[in-house]
């Protein structure tokens, strides 16, 4: 699949495309939530874009190990400010969510995708998906945030990782929802060590040859910090390295913090690979 439909956005595959987060959270592992000051949410979205985001993701219910869940009405109060805000900018807005009220309420402030941690299992989100022309990305997750990382086991986690997704590409496609509409992601750090992550990485050109594009995002992530020793705000060059490593074995899209250092990697990468980068 070359093409994403994406709301009324039509985006090309042919790059791994930029995934900007613009978190509207207070508890975020990164500690860079910005959930009670709208200019300055709409700035950093601003900034995502002009770092070159191919789009951007909100989330305004932190879904980081041992968070607690937010109240819809709490994560609306968060993310309809700024979702109203950023929808005209020219590029798709991805809302990161699983609640159905949620996604109602972002359609018609004009979301182009939904980024869903719980792999669209709710009935009613698939149905507002499928009635909607929004794309929307399926995600693996063993338990709850909650408690996802306190003892996650697997027998083998890439074939488990690799059948839960297909199930869900399964439900969705019999739902309606059209394939070129339909994101994976194994969800690294959603229910797994390390050595589990690890093993998921190194089989993600497999994942890629199910059909579907790829998201990967570990930018930031504990996995990362747990290879360096480094802290969350150190980890810049291990997440873009991952990124690009993402990007060599066939991620399509990329979500993470820093835009403007993964496009320079980017742009490195295709000169030396392709020799010119194709904007």
């Amino acid at each position: 699949m070359s093409i994403l439909h994406c709301g009324r956005f039509r985006l090309s595959l042919d790059r791994p495309l930029l995934m900007g987060i613009v978190n509207l959270t207070p508890d975020s592992f990164s500690s860079d939530g910005l959930s009670n000051d709208v200019e300055r949410a709409v700035a950093h979205a601003r900034h995502q874009l002009d770092a070159g985001a191919d789009i951007l993701d909100i989330g305004a219910e932190s879904s980081r190990p041992g968070a607690i869940p937010t109240q819809a009405d709490e994560e609306l109060r968060r993310l309809l400010p700024v979702l109203h805000r950023v929808a005209d900018w020219g590029v798709p807005v991805s809302v990161d969510t699983y609640k159905p009220i949620v996604m109602r309420e972002a359609i018609a402030a004009g979301a182009s995708l939904f980024n869903d941690i719980t792999g669209l299992r709710d009935q009613a989100s698939m149905d507002l998906v499928r009635d909607s022309d929004c794309a929307v990305c399926v995600m693996h997750m063993q338990g709850e945030p909650g408690g996802m990382q306190q003892a996650p086991r697997y027998e083998n986690v890439v074939a488990e990782v690799r059948d839960y997704l297909l199930d869900r590409v399964d439900a969705c496609l019999q739902a309606g929802i059209a394939r070129e509409r339909v994101i994976l992601d194994p969800g690294f750090g959603f229910g797994k060590t390390l050595d589990h992550n690890l093993a998921l990485f190194r089989a993600l050109t497999a994942l890629g040859e199910v059909g579907y594009p790829l998201l990967v995002g570990v930018s930031r992530k504990t996995m990362l910090g747990a290879i360096t020793g480094r802290a969350v705000d150190g980890r810049l060059s291990a997440s873009v390295a991952a990124a690009m490593l993402a990007a060599q074995k066939g991620a399509k899209i990329l979500r993470v913090h820093d835009v403007a250092a993964t496009r320079d990697a980017l742009k490195v990468m295709a000169a030396i690979e392709q020799g010119a980068f194709c904007e």
